[in-house]
């Protein structure tokens, strides 16, 4: 019940973007950039990270940054990610000069709800060399969610990163945040599992997906979002849920892409050629299909869980 109240104040609040065929989008989540130390998990993948975002802007693409993108539980001081990870941000900047850049905020980035934050930590940035202050992502507006509305059918597609209803995630941040911080970002090191995540806890995982499968019949709009780092995509017959996984996979990242009509799992990764030479390249792991196969209003197919 919780996680039906959650997304559907997330649907009513969300800021609404209007797409169609022509248009280009990426969706990433779950980055949880660090300070660089031995304990930033998305380090190992930046280099096809960038490649990757760097393609998609080339390309016209927006990006859809759903939620954890910066690990603040960890490094309350976005200073400190911003310095370890700046060509990411330079990114990013190019992004938002030319109103391409959409970020959503999720459990492990929540301080970007507070618009003093973000006007503090966002919209400058500070260079130490210098001692100035420069202005950065000047404009940008983190929300919970996006509702992307499909002009050639009037489909809806909610973006979130999908805490919502997860009771030590949403409800309860704030105290799994101080676990986290003091205790089991060093009890990792000896092999032991935070239980209050989603990722290794498969019953947790499961528990959520099943809650966002019943919204979705419910309320008949698609859900597009990440938190539990497990990628999804709908086989046939299933509910339209995707997941759009993470960005610290050991040896890769994937995203959702909505382009030219159609939707798409993605993997980027680093593959060798045929003279050993290491190269970033993108596999289409799911789909394409057309967004109007994932119109659940029109159906009257007995639609089966997405989470087993």
């Amino acid at each position: 019940m919780r996680t039906n109240h959650r997304l559907t104040q997330a649907y009513q609040n969300a800021r609404v973007e209007y797409f169609d065929e022509n248009s280009k989008y990426i969706f990433f989540s779950d980055c949880h950039r660090g300070d660089g130390s031995p304990s930033d998990e998305f380090t190992k993948n930046q280099v096809i990270y960038l490649y990757a975002l760097e393609h998609y802007f080339k390309n016209g693409f927006i990006y859809v940054e759903a939620g954890d993108g910066d690990e603040l539980w960890e490094h309350k001081q976005l200073k400190h990610i911003k310095n370890a990870h700046y060509d990411v941000f330079e990114m990013f900047r190019k992004y938002q000069k030319e109103n391409r850049l959409i970020m959503l905020y999720g459990n492990h980035n929540i301080y970007l709800k507070d618009k003093e934050y973000v006007q503090k930590n966002l919209h400058v940035f500070f260079d130490e060399y210098k001692e100035a202050y420069y202005e950065f992502l000047n404009g940008i507006e983190p929300c919970e969610a996006l509702l992307m509305k499909y002009r050639k059918t009037g489909q809806e597609f909610l973006a979130v990163h999908g805490q919502q209803g997860d009771l030590t995630n949403d409800q309860l941040w704030f105290f799994t945040m101080l676990s986290l911080k003091y205790f089991w970002r060093y009890m990792h090191a000896f092999g032991f599992k935070n239980p209050a995540s989603p990722v290794k806890n498969v019953h947790k995982r499961h528990k959520i997906e099943k809650s966002f499968n019943q919204w979705i019949k419910k309320k008949r709009v698609a859900l597009i979002c990440g938190h539990t780092h497990r990628f999804k995509y709908p086989k046939p017959n299933d509910l339209p849920y995707f997941n759009i996984g993470c960005c610290i996979y050991p040896s890769s990242i994937t995203g959702i892409e909505i382009t030219d009509g159609i939707i798409q799992l993605v993997r980027w990764r680093v593959r060798y050629n045929e003279d050993g030479v290491l190269q970033v390249n993108k596999k289409i792991v799911r789909g394409p299909e057309p967004i109007e196969k994932f119109d659940i209003r029109k159906t009257n197919l007995q639609y089966r869980s997405a989470s087993r």
